[in-house]
């Protein structure tokens, strides 16, 4: 098994934060980016993906 020292060092945290700025990327251009109240939903599900990564 694989030891981590910090929370950074997790794959599924490198992988949600890649997630994150995938969809801050992809929501800044096109017709998203002129629907603030979906756009800002997105965007905060996105990054509430990588907050909430518990490693215990």
């Amino acid at each position: 098994m694989a030891t981590y020292k910090s929370f950074e060092d997790l794959p599924v945290w490198q992988s949600a934060r890649k997630v994150a700025v995938q969809v801050y990327r992809t929501t800044s251009k096109g017709k998203l980016k002129d629907d603030y109240g979906l756009k800002s939903q997105i965007q905060r599900s996105a990054v509430s993906v990588s907050s909430n990564t518990n490693p215990s």
